[in-house]
């Protein structure tokens, strides 16, 4: 049902946190690969990665793990990012009702205060995108996953996520 697209640059433990969290859905059939795509690491990440069996793209963007993923549908999560119980549910009722992009919602233990809130930028990709595979394909040129959760105009999922430590 979901293929997950993680791109990474030296997140190895960053990378093992988040893979942890899609122990659930893989096996129960939700997540059918899992494609890492790596922008240059030079610590342990292609290990991490390849140790669990997931697909290992060295020196690729996103939009060429879209381009071999085997899914329909697509899980962009940052390295570090942990989905919280129930994401499956939420995923599988938004992926059946085919309605574009969706993020999850930030984790009540991660919600930022007022002052942080205003301060900090929010990254795009920091609460993940469910997206379809075509509208990621559609997308021209090198293109990381930040831009493609900027460019995604997407609903709020029923689910949470913990975002990624800066």
């Amino acid at each position: 049902m979901l293929s997950v697209l993680i791109e990474t640059h030296n997140d190895e433990e960053a990378l093992a946190r988040t893979l942890t969290s899609l122990v659930p859905a893989a096996v129960e059939g939700v997540v059918r690969e899992v494609i890492v795509c790596d922008r240059g690491s030079t610590d342990q990440t292609k290990l991490v990665a390849e140790h669990v069996g997931c697909s290992f793209l060295e020196g690729a963007d996103v939009a060429a793990g879209a381009r071999r993923a085997k899914s329909e549908w697509l899980l962009l999560v940052e390295p570090g990012a942990k989905l919280v119980d129930g994401w499956i549910e939420a995923a599988i009722a938004h992926v059946e009702a085919g309605r574009g992009a969706g993020r999850f919602t930030r984790s009540r233990h991660a919600r930022r205060g007022l002052l942080e809130r205003l301060l900090k930028r929010r990254r795009p990709l920091e609460e993940g995108l469910v997206i379809a595979r075509r509208d990621v394909l559609a997308m021209a040129g090198d293109v990381s996953s930040q831009a493609i959760a900027r460019a995604a105009r997407s609903r709020i999922l029923a689910a949470e996520i913990v975002p990624a430590a800066v």
